[in-house]
């Protein structure tokens, strides 16, 4: 699962990237410093995995992990080639999710590259080229429905969704703001337009805003905007975050404790897109390993068993289930055991986010 990190040019983006993998892409004080995208495998931060490791005190621990791209950025005219569009274009087609950064702090140190700050302004010029690209695919899409039905009149419904979509976009709006039936989704899917793609907003405030969001004006419109879409806003400090990501143990808990905040902004990202992604974690614990499991919520146990390997599917047999809370507040597994709360579950089973699994198969 990928998300895009995408924006203008000198937004921040780069240096989110930076502060979330730690991966050193390039950042400077010019457009177009990120030309092929740089990718990272970022951990997802999860307390449950910390409480885990100190009952089990286990030989491994592994986080989930996602993976985020970070796209050049977009100018205006982008759908029609300018800036290298269609190439950046090409690589947000790739992508599961987009993180849309948008600058929402003063500095004349930084370059804007339109010359002034106005979240607004570069919100619509980033989703208006992206709206554009997929006015131009939904096109063709509908010649072709309609050449189809010459034979086929059963497509009609189709024919219809897509000109609603249309007229959507031709309004200036995202394909994601509508809303869409089971079999709706399976057409529009098809199209795999940019604007359905789910999508968080990532604010970048200054150091100063950290302790009094509400003063930014420039956070309110972005968190508006967002929320006529059914987006989500998570405010950032991308300077902050990429000091941060220096930190570790103790030396983190204090720097965040001195900047009156209980959780880094980034932290909060990872953990939104990978439910924007409609991820979730299952756990597995003992002296070996403690892991959490990504899965699609939903997924039933022999799929999840699937994840760890294709024989515990194959073979499922049923899964051991206790949840967290439970397991925490009996302090062992032996106890959970004890006092009924370690439950069997058959193959119709769905896995929920925080359950603790043992799978019994045979092959």
């Amino acid at each position: 699962m990928k998300l895009g990190i995408v924006g203008l040019p000198n937004v921040g983006k780069s240096t989110l990237f930076n502060a979330l993998t730690n991966a050193g892409a390039q950042s400077a004080n010019y457009p177009f410093c990120t030309i092929e995208p740089n990718v990272g495998v970022v951990a997802v931060p999860d307390s449950r995995l910390d409480v885990l490791a100190k009952m089990y005190n286990p030989e491994l621990y592994t986080p989930a992990v996602i993976e985020f791209v970070d796209i050049a950025g977009l100018v205006k005219g982008a759908s029609r080639g300018e800036g290298l569009g269609n190439k950046f274009l090409s690589h947000i087609r790739e992508v599961d999710a987009i993180v849309h950064v948008v600058r929402c702090f003063e500095n004349n140190d930084i370059i804007h590259v339109d010359g002034s700050i106005d979240p607004l302004r570069d919100l619509e010029t980033i989703n208006l080229e992206l709206i554009f690209s997929d006015m131009e695919i939904l096109e063709r899409r509908i010649d072709n429905v309609k050449k189809a039905m010459k034979g086929d009149k059963t497509l009609a419904p189709k024919l219809d969704l897509y000109e609603r979509v249309m007229k959507v976009l031709e309004s200036g709006k995202s394909a994601r703001s509508l809303d869409y039936s089971e079999e709706e989704q399976a057409w529009i899917s098809e199209v795999a337009l940019l604007t359905i793609k789910p999508v968080i907003y990532a604010a970048n405030i200054s150091e100063n805003d950290l302790g009094n969001l509400e003063a930014n004006e420039f956070l309110a419109r972005v968190t508006e905007f967002a929320r006529s879409e059914k987006s989500e806003v998570i405010p950032v400090c991308a300077e902050i975050e990429a000091e941060i990501a220096e930190l570790e143990g103790e030396d983190k808990e204090m720097f965040l404790s001195d900047l009156g905040i209980s959780e880094s902004g980034l932290d909060r990202l990872i953990k939104a897109s990978y439910s924007l992604l409609g991820l979730i974690s299952y756990l597995t614990a003992g002296p070996k390993e403690v892991r959490a499991w990504t899965i699609t919520k939903g997924t039933k146990a022999p799929g999840a068993a699937g994840k760890i390997h294709s024989d515990f599917e194959r073979g499922f047999i049923r899964a051991e289930i206790v949840s967290f809370d439970d397991l925490v507040a009996c302090g062992s597994m032996n106890v959970a055991k004890e006092k009924g709360l370690v439950r069997s579950e058959g193959k119709e089973y769905v896995i929920n986010d925080g359950d603790i699994v043992l799978f019994r198969f045979n092959v």
